[in-house]
């Protein structure tokens, strides 16, 4: 089951491994994770726990408070630019 925060968490991650050029394996192997996990995660299947979100920051070298923060922010655009557009 996702919810939206686990959806935004994921993308978020997923860009910001984009923005450092990494790989999945590279992450993963940076995180001490396997790369299905990653890729679980990326896609917002997988409700993931503050010690693994925070391997996957400390990867990317961003504060897991950063990341989160993002997502949020992410998510938050995202219902306001929902909420705001015609029904169709």
């Amino acid at each position: 089951m996702n919810n939206d925060m686990t959806v935004a968490l994921g993308r978020q991650i997923r860009t910001e491994r984009f923005l450092r050029g990494f790989s999945q394996e590279q992450l993963a192997e940076t995180a001490g994770l396997h790369r299905t996990f990653i890729g679980v995660v990326e896609r917002g299947e997988k409700n993931i726990t503050v010690s693994n979100c925070s391997k996957i920051a400390n990867a990317l070298d961003i504060r897991l408070s950063e990341l989160i923060r993002m997502a949020e922010e992410t998510l938050t655009h995202s219902r306001v630019n929902s909420e705001n557009s015609p029904a169709g």
